[in-house]
């Protein structure tokens, strides 16, 4: 009884505070701060700090640097081995800075200086064990008067003092909760590595799940919410609907009762005072073969908006019918209130890998601009029906190239154009939706299929960034893409009809990228117009490569994965990490070392620093005694991931 009046009185304070703030989840951070991996619930990535603008970002220089802890760990046992690719951010709360690491750690920094304040120690804990140990970032839950950090540290939920990093002794057993429960007898192993979202007073976590698995039979995707005070599960949401459930009858001939994945890997929002959290849910097993699973398969590869106290669905729109292309969502939906055709509309917005730009009301789930279904390409694999139609956005247009023709193939000179015209003969290809193949037992066949965007992209993890001022959208993606062929598996390994053959790019003419540049680009889009205003190319790109010597190029862009970070005036983004590599390695590489900031009125390059890796985290920035600092993590295989911090002399 004591502790439901606890809760009871917890929720009225939360009431209170988010009828003093409203909205507080898509207007971008409040008080210099960061608590969330995207600035705020609504994953805006937006701070309105104006210290550093247009007119003294030149004079940015490096303030600090933190290699993580994790290596402290390997200096005492050094047969101890883990990914050097930091992907955290870091959150900004009470004038400290906060971490995951790729061990499974959490630790607070000082926002000045760099300094580790603590550690808390996952392997001494018995926490930082599992699959997939490193993590995008944490949780962080507050009332005003008590604190939180929430971590998923291996396969373990653990709850975290802000001032000692010490476990909190009520919060599940003895501070953890072990995610292996309640995920049904199907789990091998739990694994996620994306942050965990707090909306009121529950976290919500999703897991990660194999895009190869061997057998039909595999967990589905559970998405969890546990209560922040005590760890208690408060819910679970199946993407694979059971009989009864709405949905069901999309799984056909009983698939609902052995498909897993379906799961959210990615990072998600929320919308505190509506109290919805959105999830982009990612592809049924398996990722490119669906003749086990006849169907359209909700809620697999779909943004669904569950209530964040209950779990209940409210509203789901699918993106994609019987995947069959690694198409999910993946990364978290972006909160902002538009003004479309006079109409105030508050908004949800999912960037695709498709290259779509998917509007919603974030509270009935209608698309703000009307979603077509139109004819794709159909499936020639034995046993497979692929879906007759797709839903297409009609607006905002794609952000990235879709599908491949020949007009689509580098063309800097008839030379690589004709060798390009002759690579592309050896393949299936066409519009975005054209199926994966059989490679033909022909020597003169066709190898399997060209997919474009690829699996990692157009838009990928990294996400977009939303001004709540101006609703303009600015969204990184890349341009890669990819062969996918279907092989007959070993029916010894596998019960599948057809598994992905070896996951491939495209190498186009003389080491060079098949298609025409941009190859990696960020686009400037109006969410209360639908128009793009601006696109321009990420980075440098291979102009120096032997075959395009002589030409005068503009930049060509390279296909990283970086993430954006918006202020007052500027958009500072990366080049992705090279260990991220979106296609095979071309001269030129991809992914790079280079950090800017860019007018985000025009794209115009107002300042650019080398950094000694590329950036593998999303950037951030607060302020902290009267300074603004932005820092990001950077790193690559076999070099120690660290924070960079960036501040005006």
């Amino acid at each position: 009884m004591r502790t439901r009046v606890r809760q009871l009185f917890r929720m009225v304070l939360l009431v209170a505070a988010f009828a003093a703030s409203p909205a507080s989840g898509q207007q971008g951070t409040q008080d210099g701060e960061w608590h969330a991996y995207g600035g705020d619930a609504g994953s805006t990535k937006y701070s309105s700090l104006d210290a550093i603008d247009r007119s003294n970002v030149q004079n940015l220089r490096v303030a600090w640097t933190w290699r993580s802890v994790d290596y402290e760990r390997q200096a005492e046992d050094p047969d101890l081995v883990f990914n050097d690719v930091l992907l955290a951010t870091p959150l900004m709360a009470g004038n400290t800075l906060y971490t995951s690491t790729n061990l499974g750690q959490a630790a607070a920094i000082d926002p000045v200086t760099g300094e580790t304040l603590w550690v808390y120690n996952a392997l001494a804990e018995g926490t930082g064990t599992g699959p997939a140990r490193a993590t995008r970032g944490l949780g962080y839950w507050t009332d005003g008067s008590d604190d939180r950090l929430l971590l998923v540290s291996g396969e373990h939920l653990v709850a975290l003092g802000t001032r000692t990093g010490e476990l909190y002794p009520e919060f599940g057993d003895g501070g953890k909760v072990d995610l292996r429960l309640d995920m049904g007898p199907r789990l091998d192993r739990f694994s996620w590595n994306a942050a965990p979202l707090v909306c009121g007073d529950v976290v919500v976590i999703g897991a990660a799940m194999s895009d190869n698995p061997r057998r039909q039979e595999t967990s589905p995707g559970y998405v969890r919410g546990y209560d922040v005070m005590t760890g208690e599960l408060r819910w679970r949401f199946n993407p694979v609907p059971q009989p009864g459930e709405a949905g069901n009858e999309t799984w056909e001939d009983g698939s609902w009762e052995y498909s897993g994945n379906a799961n959210v890997w990615s990072l998600m929002s929320a919308d505190e005072e509506l109290g919805l959290v959105y999830l982009p849910v990612s592809t049924p097993t398996n990722d490119w073969y669906g003749g086990h699973r006849l169907g359209d398969n909700l809620f697999a590869e779909s943004l669904v908006a569950l209530d964040c106290a209950t779990g209940e669905r409210r509203w789901h729109f699918q993106t994609v019918h019987h995947g069959l292309w690694d198409y999910d969502n993946p990364a978290a939906p972006n909160l902002v209130d538009i003004t479309v055709d006079g109409r105030p509309i508050k908004a949800v917005v999912q960037v695709s890998k498709q290259g779509f730009t998917y509007v919603f009301d974030r509270v009935t789930g209608e698309p703000v601009w009307p979603i077509v279904e139109l004819a794709v390409p159909q499936s020639t694999v034995p046993g497979e029906r692929s879906s007759p139609t797709q839903p297409l956005p009609t607006w905002p247009l794609p952000f990235e190239r879709q599908g491949i023709t020949v007009d689509d193939l580098i063309d800097f000179t008839p030379e690589l154009r004709a060798e390009a015209i002759e690579i592309l003969s050896g393949f299936e290809y066409g519009p975005l939706f054209t199926p994966p193949s059989v490679p033909s037992d022909d020597p003169d066949g066709t190898q399997g299929t060209i997919q474009l965007p690829g699996w990692v992209g157009g838009a990928d993890w990294n996400g977009a960034a939303i001004d709540p001022e101006t609703q303009i959208l600015y969204v990184p993606s890349v341009t890669a893409p990819i062969v996918v062929s279907l092989v007959e598996p070993d029916p010894e390994r596998s019960d599948f009809n057809y598994v992905r053959g070896a996951p491939r790019g495209v190498t186009g003419p003389r080491g060079l990228p098949l298609v025409k540049p941009p190859w990696g680009r960020i686009t400037a889009i109006d969410l209360n117009t639908g128009e793009h205003l601006w696109m321009v190319a990420n980075g440098e790109g291979p102009r120096d490569h032997e075959a395009l010597r002589g030409l005068d190029l503009p930049r060509l862009g390279v296909p990283g994965r970086p993430a954006p970070l918006l202020t007052k005036t500027l958009l500072f983004i990366g080049e992705g990490s090279t260990s991220f590599l979106a296609i095979p390695r071309f001269t030129g590489g991809a992914g790079g070392n280079m950090f800017r900031a860019y007018d985000k009125n025009t794209g115009d390059i107002l300042w650019e620093t080398e950094l000694p890796a590329g950036t593998t985290g999303a950037p951030m920035t607060y302020m902290a005694d009267g300074r603004q600092y932005v820092v990001v993590a950077v790193g690559e295989s076999g070099r120690p991931g660290e924070f960079i911090a960036l501040s005006l002399p």
